[in-house]
């Protein structure tokens, strides 16, 4: 059963902002793996996941990606900007455990509405300390049956190494709960990467020593 009204079915049509991008891989990439969706992150949206993160290093922690869904307008192939964040305030959290409730979820859509007015969710995001990056039955599970568009992803960070990535679906609608992905961090003119995950590397860095190693 889903808690909020059901998100629009169009996708904006725009450039693929690629260009103006770093992109940063998982080890998963260089074997061989492709999302169906491509991630796009802004430093400022990247620095508010992470400082959220951040914030309790003991218990899980966790929200809501805003942004937009697009059509890239040459090749239609579909990307998101995840452009903020929305902290989720009436969850039931542990060390190995964050849950959803009603209110929670239906806090978060109002909040959406007031303060991010045209935006939507693009996915969700929760941390695991001290246990790794990878979705657990019941990530899966929530996933599968609150954020069930095609383009709609999950992030999942491990504060205390610094680690985090991006569960996609792929071209047939599958979620690998092990397999996650980089993204493409969006650079204002001039500005240097803030990037701070030390499991993703930049494209083109260090794919042969990966590679040759599996």
């Amino acid at each position: 059963m889903r808690l909020y009204p059901p998100e629009a079915t169009r996708p904006r049509f725009s450039r693929i902002p690629r260009a103006l991008a770093q992109r940063w891989r998982s080890a998963f990439e260089f074997n061989g793996a492709f999302p169906a969706t491509s991630v796009f992150v802004p430093q400022q949206a990247f620095l508010e996941i992470c400082a959220h993160a951040e914030s309790d290093f003991h218990n899980e922690v966790g929200g809501i990606l805003v942004g937009k869904w697009c059509l890239d307008k040459a090749s239609r192939s579909p990307f998101i900007v995840v452009e903020g964040v929305l902290p989720a305030r009436h969850t039931r959290h542990g060390t190995s455990f964050l849950t959803f409730t009603q209110e929670s979820l239906l806090a978060l859509h109002d909040e959406l509405e007031q303060s991010h007015p045209g935006k939507r969710m693009v996915g969700w995001f929760h941390t695991h300390p001290r246990m790794g990056v990878f979705l657990s039955e019941y990530d899966t599970w929530l996933h599968q049956h609150f954020f069930p568009e095609s383009w709609q992803v999950a992030l999942v960070i491990e504060p205390w190494t610094a680690t985090g990535g991006f569960f996609i679906r792929d071209q047939d609608g599958q979620l690998d709960a092990q397999r996650y992905f980089g993204f493409c961090e969006l650079l204002p003119a001039g500005r240097e990467s803030v990037m701070r995950w030390q499991n993703l590397l930049p494209a083109g860095d260090g794919e042969k020593e990966l590679t040759s190693g599996g």
